[in-house]
């Protein structure tokens, strides 16, 4: 049989009830990917997560021509396979668990830029979603950032094609292979993608762009990207789902506001009550929670400053400005306050500007 390594790490993605976490196991105990397919019935039933029923599985494997098929499309299209033991796999995906173990890549993608930011957000943008869209792309030209999204009708391919215009590198994550494009309207944002920035999908071709397959693309978006900000999107709707995913993964999120009886603002807004995402109204807000832009940093307050507030707030502010990033919990805990009180205390300082909000609960100097 095919020694090809990328004949092997396809087949795995193709047995049935073989997901992304149990591949690692399995290469984790077998040793590699062609490794997992010698091993005994006795031995894969050993390894977590593997039972009798998935060790006949593997065991029962045929369909290898169906990988070298793949091997051919892809070399064909100039496809690069991407498995997520190389070097070259995204260092923001390895964090999470459930990660795809195989990409296929195509255009010029860097899968490993200083900076990302993903836009989402509702199939039907407003042109309030839309103008807000262009704007951010356009303020974030001077950081040279990959913009992250999904290629999908409304605010994701109203990213991509600002950071067309822009002339920034876009990357577009995929529900399905890369024999189609999806929605087929967009084939020539797609191909205009390709010259600088590219596509990306966990799918090999013959895939179709099922329901079941966008909320793993989701995750794609979500974990890739440095921060991820949400333009409009209904309460239930993908691009909400696409934000507790992120901040699932301790990602930054920030959403962007919108009057409260807009039904595609519903989901911003609630994300932003409660504290999953930081308001967004201009890119200063997100070169602030990021730290970036080309302002010098600000420096850190001085406790002397901070000398006509009471002993326990300057107390308070000395903790968050040791710890950089603190939540509420730990500030409790750490200073003995009562989280009533505390949480008063929080606010007070906020209205006074001293300290910000982030998602999830967590306090900084400002």
């Amino acid at each position: 049989m095919d020694s090809n390594p990328i004949l092997y790490q396809i087949s795995l993605k193709l047995i049935p009830g073989i997901g992304d976490v149990l591949i690692r196991n399995l290469i984790s105990y077998c040793g590699g990917p062609e490794q997992v397919f010698k091993q005994s019935k006795a031995r894969l039933e050993k390894i977590p997560g593997i039972g009798s029923h998935l060790a006949d599985n593997i065991r029962s494997f045929k369909d290898f021509d169906r990988a070298a098929k793949e091997i051919e499309f892809i070399d064909k299209h100039q496809i690069k396979p991407v498995f997520y033991l190389d070097k070259n796999y995204p260092v923001r995906l390895k964090e999470i668990a459930d990660a795809p173990t195989l990409l296929y890549v195509l255009g010029n993608v860097e899968l490993n830029p200083p900076k990302t930011v993903g836009i989402v957000g509702t199939r039907k943008a407003s042109e309030y979603g839309k103008a807000f869209t262009q704007n951010l792309v356009h303020d974030l030209k001077e950081l040279n950032c990959v913009v992250l999204s999904g290629l999908a009708f409304g605010i994701d391919v109203i990213a991509h094609k600002a950071a067309i215009d822009e002339e920034l590198p876009t990357v577009g994550v995929l529900a399905h292979g890369l024999d189609r494009i999806y929605p087929s309207q967009h084939k020539t944002v797609a191909r205009k993608m390709l010259e600088n920035g590219g596509l990306l999908t966990e799918f090999p071709s013959l895939t179709n762009p099922d329901r079941e397959n966008f909320p793993k693309r989701n995750r794609i978006v979500a974990g890739m990207c440095d921060v991820l900000v949400v333009v409009e999107t209904a309460i239930k709707g993908g691009a909400r789902i696409t934000a507790e995913i992120a901040n699932s993964y301790n990602k930054d999120i920030m959403a962007v506001p919108g009057r409260i009886n807009d039904y595609y603002s519903e989901g911003c807004n609630y994300l932003i009550k409660e504290n999953k995402a930081a308001m967004i109204t201009s890119s200063q807000d997100l070169f602030n929670l990021m730290g970036w832009g080309k302002k010098p940093a600000k420096q850190q307050k001085s406790v002397n400053l901070f000398s006509q507030l009471s002993e326990a707030d300057a107390q308070l502010l000395l903790f968050i400005q040791q710890k950089q990033k603190t939540g509420v919990d730990d500030m409790a805990f750490e200073l003995n306050i009562d989280p009533g009180v505390l949480a008063l205390k929080l606010l007070e300082l906020e209205f006074e500007g001293y300290i910000r909000t982030l998602p999830g609960r967590y306090y900084e100097l400002i």
